[in-house]
């Protein structure tokens, strides 16, 4: 069986024992992987890394947190899976900024237009500044 070694994953786990292996996943080419921001046990696109550390061979030892159903790991991942998880990070922070503006302007214009409804009823008062 011919292996991709370009596309693989290392997982680092702590024995009971207070030793530490890691565990390396090599992907086939032809194989679709999910990306470190998706969630293997409910599917949710929100994974976030918790901690990060640099790790040898330009890797980085990340711990993973979903906050839809609370699941964790820690593993070391390759600087392209990190990149990717980043550039999903940065599209997700575009999306939830945009979301604000245009809950932001909605709010903004309901409430001109109740200001407004209250200025022509006579309904402000200088005691009310």
């Amino acid at each position: 069986m011919n292996q991709n070694h370009d596309h693989h994953s290392i997982r680092r786990i702590v024995l009971p024992s207070g030793r530490c292996i890691e565990v390396v996943h090599f992907h086939l080419g032809e194989a679709t992987t999910r990306g470190l921001h998706e969630c293997p046990d409910c599917a949710c696109k929100l994974v976030q890394p918790l901690q990060w550390n640099e790790a040898p061979h330009g890797c980085w030892e990340l711990l993973l947190h979903c906050p839809n159903c609370d699941w964790l790991e820690e593993g070391v991942f390759d600087q392209d899976q990190v990149d990717d998880l980043e550039e999903q990070m940065d599209q997700g922070l575009a999306e939830m900024l945009c979301d604000l503006r245009r809950l932001t302007q909605g709010n903004m214009a309901e409430e001109i237009e109740r200001f407004t409804a209250a200025l022509r009823g006579d309904l402000i008062l200088p005691e009310d500044f």
